[in-house]
């Protein structure tokens, strides 16, 4: 089995061409599992499948270590979209791409630097705010669903947060805080709030720090990974969060502990994000997969 070995801004993937029918009959939560495993398989933070579609140019299918599968990915697609490019899947003249993902078609503009894809821009999707579209659960049921979650009250591990949620394709919980993102204990609030009642199909959970008007800097923990270097749909779910308390304008740079992402968003419409994606190694696995 062909894989590439892949990051953007750190966020590294194992990219697999799947376009062949015997491919769909694979195992893919295993091989998930086992070729993500840092000590026992090659080590990523995901598995990316690029495989025929019948409405885009190409589909997008991601799974988590946990070999649970995401609805999008943000780093993972800019990947996606330079295996595809790179690797003559696409002629070379080709400047953008239609790609059918789980949360939806993404249109994806490919900015190569001497003929070889450097950086992507993903049109990420309209963010969704109302709390049944997330999804979160209310305490109140019977109340009036409100238009947008700014300040949604969690507790996790004696720790008291207003979390603004958003979901970018899948769910997201954005805390914006007064100390420094770097003494967070996100390695232990982080899957106390991905598996908090509140949220019935878990969440991505960011922590963030407005640097400057225009500026942010963010740590995730990201479902079904744990802690990442960098998550894409987590940049762009922080950037609405952001522009919805008044804190950015229509162009933000967040920086990641992998590197820095642009998020653009007017407020109304489709969530535009750019950055890097690049290639670590190519190569063959030939071990078993644990089921």
């Amino acid at each position: 089995m062909r894989f590439a070995k892949m990051h953007g801004i750190g966020n590294d993937y194992v990219v697999i061409d799947a376009r062949q029918d015997s491919d769909l009959r694979r195992d893919w939560p295993a091989v998930a599992r086992t070729l993500c495993d840092r000590h026992f398989g090659v080590g990523s933070d995901g598995l990316v499948l690029v495989i025929p579609s019948a409405t885009a140019d190409f589909r997008f299918r991601m799974f988590n270590p946990d070999g649970t599968e995401a609805e999008m990915c943000g780093n993972g697609i800019r990947c996606f979209a330079k295996y595809v490019a790179d690797h003559g899947l696409v002629e070379t003249s080709v400047d953008w791409l239609d790609v059918e993902t789980p949360a939806g078609v993404r249109r994806l503009g490919l900015l190569r630097d001497d003929g070889v894809v450097a950086n992507v821009v993903v049109s990420m999707g309209t963010p969704r705010l109302k709390p049944g579209e997330i999804p979160v659960s209310l305490p109140q049921k019977d109340a009036p669903e409100p238009e947008v979650l700014l300040d949604f009250p969690v507790t996790v591990g004696g720790r008291d947060l207003a979390v603004t949620c958003v979901s970018m394709g899948n769910p997201h919980a954005v805390a914006f805080l007064a100390e420094p993102v770097a003494s967070f204990p996100l390695e232990r609030l982080g899957p106390l709030m991905e598996h908090h009642p509140a949220f019935p199909k878990r969440i991505n959970f960011e922590i963030v720090n407005v640097e400057k008007r225009g500026g942010l800097s963010m740590r995730v923990w990201e479902r079904g990974a744990g802690e990442t270097l960098a998550c894409g749909t987590g940049a762009c779910a922080t950037a609405v969060a952001a522009r919805l308390r008044g804190l950015v304008g229509e162009e933000v740079d967040i920086a990641l502990p992998g590197g820095t992402l642009r998020v653009a968003w007017d407020g109304k419409g489709e969530v535009l994000m750019t950055g890097p994606a690049e290639l670590v190694f190519e190569g063959e696995w030939r071990g078993k997969i644990s089921f």
